[in-house]
C-alpha cells in the first residue's frame, strides 16, 4: 500500500531533513512551476538553465550527461545564486521513479550559514534570560542563541565560547536613547571556564572578553541606575568575591571577597544602594554598594531557618496546597547560625527581589518558592509544588503585578499568580517529551522546525529522501543474547506525515541493518546487513526484487552509480504514451482533437501507462567486501548482473566508504587514506590523511563541481578531487568543542554539520564557524525589531511613530513622508511597519489615540524602559490633573480607584501609599512568631500613627521577657502623650539626644508621637536615610509637607555624587511640579522626551501661561528639530521649528533652503 498523493494545497517544500543520528539533505531550488509533465526545463543549447516557459523531453538525456550529479541526494545547490534543475522522477503517490507525475512546485530558495541548535546540557539550566526588547537569550552547549519571543524564530547564533555557557544577561535599556546612546543589543555571556564575552547581538561580534580565573561564573548582572555609564558589569568569581567590569573595555573597577562561598546575587529594584548575597551558609546584605568603590564591611549575614524541626519542612514538600504548606511551617530569618537540623540554603536554587514590592524576596527551592519580607524577616507566602509536579529551575518575578512565570525541569513554564493576600493561583501545563525515534524537519532557511515525525520506536539510524515529498528511514534495537534486533524500516510521505512498513512483516529477530542506499533516480533500494545478505528492492511499489544468496559477500560500503540508461528508457515511455493515447481518442470520438485535448489526453496515457507498466532503466552500483574487492552490479527490474570485479588496492585497508560522481570514484578506508580513482583516464591515487577512519565521504552537488567532504572520527575536510588537494578541514578539540556525527552538502558552496551538542551548522566551505549579521538572515515571518536598524533611521521611526498625523492623515507608509534618506533605508523602514500587528496598526492609526498612549506604545514597542517608566507615571499624573478640575472630591476618588501600580512606590499617590502601608503591617502582625517580629510591627504601627494597636502589641510583651518593663512604660507614654504642652518639649529633646547618640530610629519614632513628623524626615534626611526620609513623609505628612521633603530629595538625586536624575524626574511628576520636568528633561538634553511632554501638557492645560514658560518651550521644540534634522528627517524637523515660532524661524530657513538651491541655479 502506497501514501496517497500530495494535493496541490500541501505543495509547501521542507528546505531540508535531519534526524539526530544523522542528516539528510534535499534542497529545491529555483523559481517558476513544474507542470505535471515528465520533462526537464531546459535553456539555450539544453544546458539546464531555468526557463518556465519552454520545455524539451529530449533535452533529458543531454542535461543528464552534462550533469552526472543530478540525483546524489537531490537536484544540484545553488551555483553562484543561480538555480539548477530539479530532480527526475519525483513521483507521485509518494513513489519516485523517471516515469512518474511532476507536482506543480512554486520554489525560491536561499540558505544562509547558520546554526541550528538542539538539546541543552546541565551546565546551560540557568543560562536564559528575556530582555525588555522582547527578545531572549539561553545558551545552549558553548553557543548562544537568541530568539524573538513573539514567532519563536531564531535571529541570532553567537559561536566563541570553547566551554558551556552558564550565564546569559541582556543589558538594561533604562537610558536615554539619542544617536550618540542609540538602541543597540548588548549581552553578557559567560562560560564555565570564567570568561565573560559582550556582544553586539546585531551584528554578532563580540566587543569585549573577561577572564579573571578559570573557575565557572556564578553569576553576573548589569548596573542599570547610573545615568553617567551604562557598561559596568557586576559578576561573581569563585569561590567567593565579586568583581565590578567595565564591559566596554575589559577594565576591572574594583574587587571585594567574602568569607563564604557566592552563589549568586540579586539588586534591590527600589535601592541600587542594596545588594544581596546569596551563599553556601546564608544571606549576606550589603547596604553601601556603589560603583565607585567596592563595598566596606563585610554586609549583615543572615541565616535561614524554622522555628519548628525539620521534619515539618519536609512535609512543605509533599503539601498539596500553598495555603496548606503556610500553615505547617515559618521561615525566618535570623543572625544566629541554625543546628544541622534547620533548613540551610544547600539547594537554594535562586534568591530575587520582587519588583513589584519593596522589601519582598523570593528564594527559590526545588518543590517550593517562599517569599520573605524583609522589613520583619519572616516567610509571607509559600508556594509549594503539587505531589505530582515537576520541580522548579527558574522564577522571573513581574514589575507590574504579583506574578512568577516560573521555569520547570521538564522545560514547561507555568505562571502563577496572586489574588488575594491569603491564596496563590496556580496553572500550569506539562507536556511529557518525545522519546527516541523521532525525524525532525527543519526550514533551513529560517531554521524553524517544520515538523517532528515520531516515525520510530528506537534510535534512527539513517534516512534516504526518496522524492521532494517523501523519505525512508531505519532504526535498530537493541541486541538481544544472540545478537539479533528488530529492524524498522519505515516510508514517510512529508506532507501528511503518513508511514507505512517498508518491508512489510519482515525486521523481527534478524542482523541490524547497517545502510540503506536509494539508486540516483530513486528506483531501487539496496539494504544492507551486517550478518545477512544484501536485498534490492523497488521503492516505487515497495516489493522486493531480489535476496542475494548466502554466499554474496559482505559489504563494507556501497554507492550507486550517477549514471544510467536513459535513452533506452524514454523511448519506452514515448511509445507506451502513444498507445495508450490512440486507444482513448478511438473510445470517445467525440472530443474535438485540439490542441489543450491533446495534451490531457497525453497525460492521461501517460498517468494510465504509469499505473499498468512497470518500466525500469538500467542502473548500476559499486560496493566492496572485507577484503578490499570492488564488485560492479548492473539492475534493471528484478535483474541483478555482475558486470566486473576489481582486485584490493594493496595500499588501502578496510574500505568504509564510497562516493562517485561523473567519472571520479573515491573510497575511504578504516586507517584515514582516500583514493580518487578517474575512472576514464584509469589511474588512481591514493593520499593518506592521517585521520583514522573515514566514516563518510559526499560530493557536492552541481555541474562540474568536484568538491568532497570526508567525515573522520575527529572532524571533517573538504577536498578538490580534481586538482586532489584539500580546501579546508574542522578538527575537534583543536579549533572546535564539538564532535561531527554527520555530514552532507546543502549547496554547492555550503556544508551542514550535525554534531555531538544537538546542533546542525551550516557552514561555508572553509568550515569556520562566524557569527553572522540578523539583518542579513531570511526570515519565514516578519520580526519587528527595530534595534537592527542604524541608529539614525531607528530614532526616525521612533519620531515617524510618535508624531502622526503627518500632511493631516494617520498612514503606517513612510513613502508619503519627505524622509530623504536612501531607498534602501526607505525600504527598510517599511518592512518594520509591515511587521507591526494588526492591533497595533489599528490603533496607531486610531485619530482618537492620544499622545501619551501613542508614547507608551512606542516605548513599549522599543523595549525602552526608561521612557516607559517616565510616560506611565506622566500620563497617570497629567491625567490626574484634568480630573481634579472639576471636583476635587470626584478627583480623590477616581485616584483611589485607578491608582498607579504599587510597584512606583514612593510615586503613588498619599492616600493609596498610606493604605497599602496599613494593610501590608496588618498582614505582618498576622504572621509574627517571635517577639521580634512583633516590637518591628510595634515600631511601623507607631509611625504610621496606630496608637492603639501599638498599645496593644506592647502590653502583650510577657513579664519573663527582657523588655517587658521598657514595653509597658512605652505603652504608658503613647497611651498618655499630648502634642502640646511641656511633655512635647522634654519628649522633643529626648529624641533629639537620641539622634545626636545614634538613636536615629528611636528618635524619629519620639517625633511621631508628637505630630512632628516633618522635623523626623528632616532628621533622617540629614543622615542618609533619604528613602526612609520619603516613605515617611508619604504616609505621615500634608501634602504641602511632603511635597517639600520629596524636592529636597529630587536636589540630593540630581547633585553630582548621585546622579540620578531619571529617578529625581519621576519624583517630580508625582508632585506635578510639570515644568521643573521640562527644564530638567532640556538641561539633561532629552530634547525628545522634552518636546513630548511639552505637547503632553499643553493638551491637558498643565503649563501655566507666562514669559518664562514660552521661552522654554521654543527652546525645547528649536533643540528637538535639530536633532530630527541630524537624523535626516526633514519633515518632522520642519514641524517643530514651526512650533519653535521666532526662535525656529533660522532653522527653518535652514530646512528650505536646499530646496532652493536648485531654482537659483
Amino acid at each position: 500500500m502506497r501514501p496517497p498523493a500530495p494535493q496541490s494545497k500541501n505543495n509547501t517544500i521542507s528546505s531540508s531533513s535531519t534526524i539526530l543520528a544523522g542528516i539528510e539533505w534535499r534542497n529545491h531550488l529555483g523559481v517558476g512551476t513544474l507542470e505535471r509533465r515528465n520533462a526537464f526545463p531546459v535553456g539555450p543549447e539544453g544546458n539546464g538553465a531555468w526557463n518556465p516557459g519552454r520545455w524539451n523531453p529530449r533535452g533529458v538525456e543531454r542535461w543528464i550527461r552534462r550533469n552526472p550529479a543530478a540525483a546524489v541526494r537531490g537536484p544540484p545547490g545553488l551555483r553562484n545564486g543561480s538555480a539548477s534543475p530539479p530532480l527526475p522522477g519525483c513521483g507521485s503517490e509518494g513513489r519516485a521513479g523517471v516515469a512518474a507525475e511532476m507536482l506543480p512546485y512554486t520554489v525560491n530558495f536561499k540558505v544562509s550559514a547558520r546554526t541550528i541548535t538542539g538539546a541543552l546540557n546541565a551546565h546551560n539550566k540557568t543560562a536564559v534570560d528575556w530582555g525588555w526588547q522582547g527578545l531572549i537569550a539561553y545558551g545552549c552547549h558553548s553557543l548562544v542563541v537568541v530568539i524573538d519571543s513573539s514567532t519563536a524564530q531564531t535571529l541570532q547564533v553567537l559561536e566563541k565560547h570553547k566551554a558551556d555557557v552558564v550565564k546569559v544577561k541582556w543589558a538594561r535599556e533604562n537610558y536615554h536613547h539619542n544617536i550618540g546612546s542609540p538602541y543597540c543589543l548588548r549581552l553578557a555571556s559567560a562560560d564555565v571556564t570564567g570568561k565573560i564575552i559582550v556582544w553586539d547581538v546585531a551584528a554578532g561580534v563580540a566587543q569585549c572578553e573577561i577572564q579573571e580565573h578559570a573557575k565557572p561564573i556564578q553569576d553576573v548582572q548589569w548596573l542599570w541606575n547610573q545615568d553617567a555609564s551604562r557598561d559596568l558589569l557586576l559578576a561573581v568569581h569563585p569561590p567567593n568575591y565579586i568583581v565590578l567590569w567595565n564591559a566596554d573595555t575589559g577594565t576591572k573597577l574594583w574587587r571585594k571577597s567574602y568569607a563564604d562561598n557566592i552563589l549568586s546575587f540579586s539588586f534591590d529594584p527600589f535601592d541600587p544602594s542594596h545588594l544581596t548575597l546569596l551563599t553556601s551558609e546564608g544571606i549576606v546584605f550589603i547596604s553601601d554598594f556603589s560603583p565607585s568603590k567596592p563595598p566596606s564591611g563585610p554586609g549583615k549575614k543572615v541565616y535561614i531557618s524554622s522555628p519548628h524541626s525539620s521534619p515539618a519542612h519536609n512535609k512543605l514538600a509533599a503539601a498539596t496546597g500553598a495555603k496548606k504548606a503556610l500553615n505547617k511551617v515559618k521561615i525566618l530569618i535570623t543572625q544566629e547560625k541554625p543546628s544541622a537540623e534547620f533548613i540551610t540554603l544547600n539547594d537554594c536554587l535562586q534568591l530575587a527581589y520582587l519588583p513589584s514590592k519593596r522589601n519582598h524576596m523570593l528564594l527559590l527551592y526545588p518543590r517550593e518558592i517562599l517569599i520573605l519580607d524583609l522589613e520583619v524577616n519572616q516567610t509571607v507566602g509559600v508556594i509549594a509544588i503539587e505531589r505530582t509536579g515537576v520541580p522548579f529551575l527558574q522564577v522571573i518575578p513581574c514589575f507590574q503585578r504579583d506574578g512568577l512565570f516560573c521555569l520547570h525541569e521538564n522545560g514547561c513554564i507555568t505562571l502563577r499568580v496572586r489574588r488575594s493576600y491569603n491564596s496563590i493561583f496556580t496553572s500550569s501545563n506539562e507536556e511529557p517529551g518525545t522519546s527516541n525515534g523521532s525525524v525532525l524537519v527543519y526550514h533551513l532557511t529560517s531554521g524553524l522546525l517544520h515538523k517532528e515525525l515520531s516515525v520510530h520506536s528506537c534510535e534512527v539510524k539513517g534516512i534516504e529522501w526518496t522524492s521532494l515529498t517523501g523519505f525512508l528511514s531505519f532504526a535498530t534495537s537493541t541486541p538481544n543474547n544472540m545478537g539479533l534486533v528488530r529492524n524498522e524500516l519505515q516510508l514517510v510521505d512529508l506532507p501528511t506525515g503518513r508511514s507505512i512498513a517498508f518491508r512489510g512483516e519482515r525486521g523481527n529477530d534478524e542482523s541490524p541493518m547497517e545502510m540503506i542506499k536509494v539508486s540516483h533516480l530513486k528506483q531501487y533500494l539496496a539494504v544492507v546487513f551486517k550478518d545477512k545478505p544484501l536485498e534490492l528492492w523497488d521503492v516505487r511499489t515497495c516489493t522486493l526484487l531480489r535476496e542475494m544468496s548466502k554466499n554474496f559477500p559482505a559489504i563494507t560500503a556501497l554507492e550507486w552509480s550517477p549514471s544510467h540508461n536513459l535513452k533506452s528508457l524514454r523511448k519506452k515511455q514515448l511509445a507506451t504514451r502513444e498507445a495508450m493515447a490512440r486507444q482513448t481518442v478511438v473510445s470517445d470520438a467525440e472530443l474535438s482533437v485540439v490542441e489543450s485535448s491533446v495534451i490531457s489526453l497525453l497525460q492521461e496515457a501517460e498517468s494510465k501507462s504509469e499505473l499498468t507498466q512497470n518500466i525500469s532503466a538500467r542502473e548500476h552500483f559499486v560496493f566492496t567486501d572485507n577484503d578490499g574487492q570492488v564488485y560492479h552490479l548492473t539492475v534493471e527490474g528484478n535483474s541483478v548482473k555482475d558486470s566486473a570485479r576489481i582486485p584490493p588496492d594493496g595500499s588501502m585497508g578496510s574500505i568504509t566508504c564510497i562516493a562517485w560522481k561523473g567519472d571520479t570514484l573515491v573510497l575511504g578506508d578504516v586507517d584515514g587514506n582516500l583514493n580518487f580513482w578517474d575512472l576514464k583516464g584509469r589511474v588512481s591515487r591514493g593520499i593518506p590523511t592521517h585521520r583514522s577512519w573515514v566514516r563518510k565521504i559526499r560530493f557536492a552537488p552541481g555541474k562540474g563541481n568536484q568538491k568532497l567532504i570526508a567525515m573522520y572520527n575527529d572532524g571533517a575536510e573538504v577536498w578538490d578531487t580534481k586538482e586532489v588537494q584539500m580546501v579546508s578541514s574542522l578538527r575537534s578539540g583543536r579549533n572546535v568543542t564539538f564532535r561531527i556525527l554527520d555530514v552532507d552538502w546543502c549547496t554547492s558552496d555550503k556544508v551542514v554539520l550535525a554534531s555531538d551538542d544537538g546542533c546542525i551548522r551550516v557552514l561555508e566551505m572553509s568550515m569556520k564557524a562566524a557569527c553572522f549579521r540578523m539583518d542579513e538572515q531570511e526570515l519565514s515571518e516578519p520580526v519587528w525589531c527595530p534595534y537592527l536598524l542604524v541608529p539614525r533611521a531607528s530614532l526616525a521611526l521612533k519620531a515617524f511613530l510618535l508624531h502622526q498625523p503627518w500632511d493631516g492623515r494617520y498612514s503606517l507608509d513612510i513613502s508619503h513622508v519627505d524622509y530623504p534618506e536612501n531607498e534602501e533605508i526607505k525600504t527598510l523602514l517599511q518592512e518594520q511597519l509591515n511587521s507591526l500587528s494588526n492591533d497595533i496598526k489599528k490603533l496607531l492609526l486610531d485619530p482618537e489615540f492620544t499622545l501619551l498612549q501613542r508614547c507608551l506604545l512606542v516605548s513599549r514597542l522599543y523595549g525602552d524602559e526608561s521612557e516607559l517608566h517616565f510616560w506611565t507615571v506622566a500620563a497617570h499624573y497629567l491625567h490626574s490633573l484634568s480630573q481634579d478640575k472639576p471636583t476635587s472630591t470626584a478627583a480623590t476618588k477616581d485616584k483611589l480607584n485607578n491608582p498607579l501600580d504599587i510597584c512606583y512606590d514612593i510615586l503613588c499617590e498619599n492616600a493609596y501609599f498610606q493604605k497599602f502601608q496599613l494593610e501590608r503591617v496588618n498582614l505582618q502582625e498576622v504572621k509574627r512568631s517571635t517577639y521580634d517580629h512583633t516590637r518591628k510591627c510595634t515600631d511601623q504601627l507607631l509611625l504610621l500613627g496606630q496608637t492603639d494597636r501599638a498599645v496593644q502589641l506592647l502590653l502583650e510583651t510577657s513579664a519573663d521577657n527582657q523588655h517587658y518593663y521598657c514595653d509597658s512604660l512605652k505603652a504608658c507614654l503613647v497611651t498618655t502623650v499630648t502634642s502640646s504642652g511641656p511633655s512635647q518639649s522634654t519628649i522633643k529633646l529626648v529624641a533629639t539626644n537620641m539622634i545626636a547618640n545614634g538613636k536615629l530610629a528611636e528618635g524619629v519614632q519620639l517625633l511621631c508621637l508628637i505630630d512632628k513628623a516633618a522635623d523626623a524626615c528632616r532628621y533622617l534626611q540629614t543622615y542618609g536615610e533619604w528613602n526612609r526620609a520619603a516613605w515617611l513623609a508619604k504616609v505621615r505628612l500634608s501634602s504641602e509637607e511632603c511635597a517639600d521633603v520629596l524636592k529636597r530629595w529630587v536636589d540630593h538625586l540630581c547633585s553630582p555624587q548621585v546622579n540620578q536624575k531619571s529617578k529625581a524626574l519621576l519624583v517630580l511628576l508625582s508632585l506635578g511640579c510639570f515644568s521643573s520636568v521640562a527644564e530638567t528633561l532640556h538641561s539633561m538634553r532629552y530634547f525628545d522626551r522634552a518636546a513630548l511632554f511639552v505637547e503632553a501638557c499643553l493638551e491637558y492645560g498643565a503649563f501655566a501661561v507666562g514669559e518664562d514658560t514660552e521661552k522654554l518651550i521654543s527652546a525645547i521644540y528649536t533643540d528637538y528639530a535639530r536633532s530630527l534634522k541630524n537624523l535626516g528627517f526633514k519633515q518632522g524637523a520642519a514641524l517643530f521649528a514651526s512650533k519653535a515660532g521666532a526662535a525656529g524661524k533660522e532653522l527653518l530657513a535652514e530646512l528650505e533652503s536646499p530646496k532652493q538651491e536648485p531654482k537659483e541655479e
